[in-house]
């Protein structure tokens, strides 16, 4: 007995993303997240200007989040020194390893995540272009504000003039601190981990893991509180958008994977050469004459035992 397939299996099963597509798929949008915070590095003035203007949006709302902990992660190095490391090695860990964890034990909600995840670091990338930020650690120190990255490079892989590798701050782009990225990709990793993880321990990372790095990040003086809470807004977006842009992707897939409908000559009995035409159950006209004693059944009128056919003696 043939083998037969569930409706919808095989659609299921070439829908299903592959890992030698999408990890070019991920590099080009890494590499387009690296290129794009470099677009903003010229321009100090304004990027100062608007750490500033945060700053007094900020006091008006009487936020204030920002020195309290900065104070504290400059003044206990056991506190600081582990911030500096979270801050300059996680972002770039835990998300591709929560993506890895999606394609390989979660594949049926992995699309939808990397998408939503991929729409939301564009729209921070806009940012980035669009608001060149100044963090906190690098306003005038009359501002209050201390770089613990540099107090604490001794420590670490990163030099003391940002959180790149000794030598390379000069290739990074120290001014796009709005939207925080950091914080939108650990609340990514946090909700991702909440939803699917199917343990309490992973319920609690996803809770911990964006909340520390939101502390992080201001503690470090790497972020305003603004920063975090755009970075959130951006992964909101994002995350709406992202049913939308998998709808209009499947559109474009069917479009051009649409086969090409055969050409039908009529409709009826086939045709064979000279135009001739055969019955049902005929390989060629006149196929019953050439056989002995063929005659066409009683109840079947004549005009059916083919052409020529003996007329019965009256």
């Amino acid at each position: 007995m043939p083998q037969t397939e569930t409706p919808g299996t095989e659609v299921a099963l070439r829908s299903r993303p592959r890992w030698w597509t999408e990890l070019p798929l991920i590099l080009l949008v890494y590499g387009c997240y690296s290129a794009g915070r470099l677009l903003a590095r010229g321009d100090v003035s304004g990027a100062v200007d608007h750490g500033l203007a945060i700053l007094r949006i900020e006091k008006a709302l009487h936020l204030n989040a920002e020195h309290p902990l900065n104070r504290l992660f400059t003044r206990e190095a056991w506190l600081g020194v582990p911030a500096d490391f979270w801050y300059a090695s996680l972002h770039y860990l835990v998300t591709p390893a929560v993506l890895v964890w999606l394609f390989r034990a979660r594949a049926p909600h992995y699309r939808a995540a990397r998408t939503w995840l991929l729409a939301s670091t564009f729209i921070g990338l806009i940012g980035f272009t669009l608001l060149p930020t100044c963090p906190p650690r690098l306003l005038d120190a009359g501002h209050g504000f201390v770089d613990t990255m540099a107090q604490y490079s001794s420590y670490g892989w990163w030099g003391g003039e940002a959180s790149a590798p000794r030598g390379m701050g000069g290739m990074t782009n120290q001014y796009a601190a709005m939207p925080s990225l950091h914080v939108g990709w650990a609340l990514w990793c946090g909700v991702l981990l909440w939803r699917h993880g199917g343990t309490r321990l992973t319920k609690v990372l996803g809770v911990v893991y964006p909340l520390v790095t939101a502390i992080v990040v201001m503690g470090t003086a790497n972020h305003y509180l603004l920063d975090a809470v755009a970075g959130g807004a951006v992964m909101g977006v994002g995350y709406l958008l992202a049913p939308a842009l998998m709808r209009a992707v499947d559109r474009l897939r069917a479009r051009l994977s649409r086969p090409v409908a055969p050409v039908v000559s009529g409709t009826g009995s086939p045709i064979v050469s000279a135009g001739c035409q055969t019955s049902a159950g005929e390989r060629i006209p006149r196929q019953r004459e050439s056989r002995p004693g063929a005659a066409a059944g009683p109840d079947v009128p004549a005009t059916d035992a083919g052409e020529g056919a003996p007329t019965p003696a009256r």
